[in-house]
């Protein structure tokens, strides 16, 4: 059994020989490049030029050798930058900041800076619907995006690896938070819904061409389809769940509907924290993966995730604590947690082991290196 069919069998909810891992298959499971670049070192393997693979999250890009290492099950694929955009980071004081291709203005401290801040919103000044319809959104058109995307899923196909397709942006309700301030997007919702569902759409018609794009280059070589629209605070949802319904849900399902229909690609969709009350909407409108599995979250326990979705969904996170245990805890509490975490979610497949969203800059090499030896012990079937 390869890489690739042991994730296929957890994506079906059948046992293999082990549970499947990922670190760095996206922006949402990957590693800081601070823990990383410790965590080489601490293993003693070779210094690399690290690269970002996001710079917002100041994630970094793990080196093959790391990733067969540690027998890592699938690997990522993204889009390129579109052509009439490039990163530029410019100094403003003691910050570093640029500009996306959204026109969002991001912001990061030049010294002991851990991630961006968004700052400006371009959609801010927006008085009415058509001051967002005029405003030209990124174009997902753009063929330079998608310009290698089929040739390194073939190779990693070709190797044996699981495929993951990154998303071009946050998601449909993430970006009308980014596009036009959390504030007024939220006083959108309640007061001038119009405004926040002009916005939601045109990130919905944005995401369909951005997908029609890449399944149909790639569609037949792709095994999970990642997007992400956090919907949870710790103790409870963002908006409430009729809110959720009446806005969001139809986009969500018009979306999964499309990606469902050019592919049979698993789609994979990140939220964090507590958002239980809607977890059987999101199962009616096609989602097949669940990320990041907060389980200390309130409502998100993993024994009643498990019982109650473990037949609809896959869990791909939950391996571990990540607020307190993995960078405060000591080696056997990290042990303990993942092998409680692996009980709960392998039983049945429908498990993929991550942590609760990405490994933060202030995790010990040592308590990563607990956590992988706890997997590789208790992870098999």
């Amino acid at each position: 059994m390869n890489n690739r069919e042991r994730l296929l069998a957890a994506l079906n909810h059948k046992e293999a020989d082990r549970v499947p891992i990922d670190i760095g298959a996206s922006l949402i499971t990957g590693i800081s490049k601070t823990a990383y670049e410790r965590f080489i070192d601490y293993l003693g393997m070779p210094q690399e030029d690290v690269r970002f693979f996001d710079i917002v999250q100041q994630l970094a890009v793990p080196s093959e050798a790391f990733l067969k290492r540690f027998d890592i099950d699938v690997r990522n694929v993204s889009p390129n930058n579109p052509s009439n955009w490039h990163l530029v980071i410019q100094e403003e004081g003691n910050y570093n900041v640029f500009i996306d291709q959204f026109g969002i203005k991001w912001k990061m401290p030049k010294h002991k800076g851990f991630y961006y801040d968004m700052v400006e919103h371009p959609l801010s000044s927006a008085m009415e619907e058509a001051d967002i319809e005029s405003y030209e959104f990124p174009d997902a058109s753009d063929e330079v995006r998608y310009t290698g995307i089929r040739e390194k899923a073939q190779e990693i196909r070709d190797r044996g690896y699981g495929v993951v397709m990154s998303s071009l942006s946050a998601g449909i309700f993430e970006l009308g938070g980014w596009m036009r301030g959390y504030a007024d997007f939220y006083a959108d919702l309640a007061a001038d819904p119009g405004m926040a569902c002009k916005v939601m759409d045109k990130a919905l018609e944005m995401k369909i061409k951005y997908w029609e794009k890449v399944l149909d280059q790639a569609g037949d070589l792709i095994d999970v389809v990642q997007e992400a629209d956090d919907l949870g605070s710790q103790n409870t949802m963002l908006i409430s769940p009729d809110m959720y319904r009446k806005y969001v849900k139809p986009r969500h399902k018009e979306l999964f509907d499309f990606i469902h229909s050019r592919t049979d690609a698993k789609i994979f969709m990140h939220s964090c924290g507590s958002f239980r009350d809607v977890l059987p909407d999101l199962v009616e409108v096609g989602l097949d993966i669940l990320n990041p599995v907060q389980f200390n979250a309130k409502g998100m326990e993993s024994v009643m995730l498990k019982k109650d979705f473990g037949k609809d969904l896959v869990f791909w996170g939950g391996g571990v604590d990540t607020q307190r245990i993995l960078p405060n805890g000591s080696v056997q509490e990290i042990k303990d947690c993942v092998k409680r975490q692996l009980e709960v979610l392998a039983p049945g497949g429908g498990f993929v082991f991550n942590t609760v969203h990405n490994i933060q800059s202030d995790v010990p090499p040592q308590n990563l290196m607990a956590m992988l030896e706890a997997f590789a012990e208790f992870s098999k079937y």
